[in-house]
């Protein structure tokens, strides 16, 4: 194998005036005039306008939100360079433009319209996609992927297939992205890009191979985007807090690719996801397992937000929480205790981290069959979507082993490239780095986003010993519940059917104690116990430890979670104390010994404090 420099410029392209396309096709330059065009920091009278008018221009080619992250990620690399000025643009090619406009405009980048930036002269032009014109530009190219590698097989846009040379059509086998001649040349036969970054040696073996004529083009310079995972890993305990996992609790992360054989889609036989969601939260017990999902940005920007919540607002209210596909997906997969994914890069990422993966869906034929991903994919343990779930995730925790393969071929220079990556760039713009060291965003710690049950909870509890309940909460199963002891209901008052309300057992809800739409949490248990008269407790969850409950008897407790023990949802807490006051167990007993509940595994220790009676 010929040695894979770390940097390398290759030629640039002769500049080339704005395009006239007749045939109207997307994605084409248009002559449209200037109409729209920016006049700072470029324009035909910036030099005028702008306060620094001799900076190196930099643009980042944007061609739907899933290629923008990347880029986002290496935008720090430029930070602090008053010789750079950063411009972008949006090629218009994407099938997936919902979500672009409003993630230009939070990086507050000055966003050029496509035909304006293609007359523009710039030193460096960067995309992470071979969507779109790219060849049209007047600065050198550095293409970066987007994903693990390149390894998926996708046509080209409008032409189905296109072999060089000869323009014949074939149905298949479909060229690998980012890795074939129909991707990487252009008309005249040369490569589209000056630079093709790649995070591993394997992929240059590939590109010899199917692209010989792109290979002088190649740079190694790794993975940004897992980079920033491995860097997070020591804050992996705050991003489970953030997503309100709790001691002992087991959090399951959903992923899936976008297309129709992907675990979200519809077209690869089974429709698995549907039938999947219900079993989950019926099947694994909500206090020992929390569950979130990370989609696609296409899935998400395709279908839209509003429909995504709207297939998904079941298995949401009974405690699935939709992470962020652009900002918080990575925290979520390094606080993930198990992923249930397909082919696609999030599922192949996890592997990498060495978190155990179960796939849902694990089509080979869209995949470069020469590509690591394929291997995994054929390799790594399914998901049986018929038989119980929760015996398949305990076995595939219990024997899992960390995957070298995954881990190694993510990237062959881990943490190296924030460096590499700087390093091509300023040698393609043709003046020196930065002094200091080059380094990416850390990700940030999301908010605090702890799991939401407006769905019913059916209740299993029994009564260990002197003070002590075990409690196992199914959210809205489909059927009742496995297990030993006596059943209840216990429902959040914002559940979606109010008729429900009047026949629980336990009612909650979470909230400030000093919010002055309820009054307090005196106030609040006292008007749900008087306008639901068989409810036998009310639950006003006032932070992660702590509850305020109000017996039909009219005692009104604080439970408190101590410090010292594992912690669960207060509301739990709230469900044991009626198991055991349902079973005539008294409570000024449970008051001076303290109240033990058991959610699997995990032991709470809850202190109850009478207050007045009265309030």
């Amino acid at each position: 194998m010929a040695a894979l420099p770390s940097t390398t410029v290759a030629r640039s392209h002769e500049w080339r005036p704005a395009l006239s396309w007749a045939d109207g096709r997307e994605g084409r330059c248009t002559s449209v005039g200037r109409d729209g065009w920016i006049r700072v920091p470029v324009g035909d009278d910036a030099a005028r306008w702008a306060t620094r008018g001799h900076s190196h221009r930099v643009l980042l080619v944007v061609h739907n939100v899933t290629s923008a992250t990347r880029l986002l990620d290496v935008l720090p690399l430029f930070h602090d360079d008053f010789r750079v000025q950063l411009l972008a643009t949006c090629t218009g090619s994407s099938a997936f433009r919902s979500g672009v406009a409003e993630l230009l405009a939070d990086t507050a980048v000055p966003v050029l319209p496509w035909e304006q930036a293609v007359e523009t002269p710039v030193s460096l032009v960067i995309s992470a996609s071979f969507g779109g014109q790219l060849q049209v530009f007047s600065g050198k190219l550095t293409v970066l992927s987007h994903g693990v590698g390149y390894t998926k097989r996708l046509a080209i846009p409008d032409t189905g297939y296109r072999i060089p040379d000869t323009g014949r059509q074939e149905p298949s086998p479909l060229p690998v992205f980012g890795m074939s001649r129909e991707w990487l040349l252009g008309e005249d036969g040369e490569p589209i890009a000056d630079a093709l970054v790649l995070s591993h040696p394997e992929q240059f073996e590939r590109l010899r191979v199917a692209c010989p004529e792109a290979a002088p083009t190649a740079v190694l310079a790794g993975d940004p985007c897992f980079d920033r995972m491995l860097a997070a890993r020591p804050y992996r305990e705050r991003f489970r807090r953030a997503l309100g996992v709790r001691t002992g609790q087991r959090l399951i992360l959903l992923n899936s690719t976008w297309n129709p054989e992907s675990l979200f889609g519809d077209g690869g036989g089974d429709d698995v996801l549907p039938s999947l969601l219900p079993r989950l939260t019926s099947e694994l017990p909500a206090d020992e397992y929390r569950l979130a999902a990370v989609l696609h940005p296409n899935i998400w920007h395709g279908h839209g937000p509003g429909q995504i919540r709207a297939w998904l607002d079941r298995a949401r209210r009974a405690g699935l929480t939709l992470v962020d596909p652009l900002e918080g997906w990575r925290q979520a997969l390094l606080a993930a205790d198990a992923v249930i994914g397909d082919h696609g890069s999030v599922t192949y990422y996890a592997a990498a981290l060495g978190t155990p993966v179960l796939l849902g869906a694990a089509p080979l034929d869209g995949l470069d069959p020469d590509a690591p991903v394929y291997d995994f994919v054929r390799e790594a343990p399914r998901l049986d979507a018929r038989a119980a779930l929760r015996p398949q995730l305990e076995s595939l925790l219990a024997a899992h082993r960390p995957l070298p393969d995954p881990a190694g071929f993510a990237s062959s220079v881990p943490g190296e490239s924030a460096a590499r990556l700087r390093r091509l760039f300023y040698e393609i713009i043709g003046i020196p780095e930065p002094d200091r060291p080059a380094l990416l965003e850390p990700l940030p710690l999301p908010p605090y986003e702890p799991p939401s049950h407006t769905a019913p909870l059916r209740v299993l509890t029994r009564l260990l010993g002197s003070g002590e309940v075990s409690v196992v909460r199914h959210a809205d199963p489909r059927t009742e519940p496995e297990g030993l002891g006596e059943a209840h209901t216990a429902v959040h008052e914002d559940t979606r059917n109010p008729g429900q309300l009047a026949l629980t057992d336990v009612v909650f809800r979470h909230g400030s104690a000093t919010d002055p739409r309820f009054g307090s949490p005196a106030e609040w248990t006292r008007e749900v116990l008087a306008r639901l008269p068989d409810c036998a407790l009310a639950a006003y969850v006032t932070g992660p430890g702590d509850c305020t409950v109000r017996t039909r008897a009219g005692d009104l407790l604080r439970l408190t979670g101590e410090p010292s023990a594992a912690d669960a949802d207060p509301a739990a807490y709230a469900s044991a104390l009626h198991a055991w006051l349902a079973a005539g167990k008294s409570l000024d007993e449970l008051a001076a010994q303290g109240l033990t509940v058991r959610t699997g595994p995990a032991v709470h220790r809850v202190r109850i404090t009478p207050e007045d009676r009265q309030r």
